[in-house]
């Protein structure tokens, strides 16, 4: 496979952890589907379903995929500032030099945030356990009702 940047021949190699290829030139990345599924995985420990959209549309480019040589396509990773290319026919996605250390600090802030989210929704889910205990539910009626009626009430 050649490089869609320089032209140059891709060879197999390792980055992150994960098995990809390769531009000796450019430095750019192709990889897989699943190749960068387990880059995001790295980092991103919450699951596929979390990880939130991929893409939501895309634009050409003059690059072409280098399994296919058909015109690459480009869109916005996850709505974030980073432009990344991939093959519509999904044989993989182009990755300029660095970008996939882009890639791991996106799903790290992704993560960050996730995590924030799920640790508020289990408080006020606590919360709201605690409001709706009977106890509490009481002591606000009691409350209430000596606000709408001050006078005791004869025992």
């Amino acid at each position: 496979m050649k490089c869609p940047d320089c032209g140059v021949e891709l060879s197999q190699g390792k980055r992150d952890g994960v098995e990809m290829e390769i531009c000796s030139s450019c430095k750019g990345m192709w990889l897989t589907r699943q190749e960068m599924s387990q880059l995001e995985d790295e980092v991103f420990d919450f699951g596929d379903d979390e990880k939130g959209s991929l893409m939501l549309g895309s634009t050409p480019t003059t690059r072409k995929c280098p399994q296919c040589a058909k015109p690459l396509r480009r869109f916005e990773y996850r709505f974030y500032d980073l432009q990344i290319d991939y093959c519509e026919d999904l044989h993989g996605y182009w990755l300029e030099a660095n970008e996939d250390k882009r890639v791991l600090e996106l799903m790290k802030k992704e993560e960050k945030n996730l995590g924030r989210k799920v640790l508020a929704e289990d408080r006020f889910a606590a919360h709201l356990h605690y409001l709706q205990s009977g106890s509490l539910a009481d002591r606000v009626r009691d409350l209430l009702s000596k606000a709408i009626d001050p006078k005791p009430k004869p025992r």
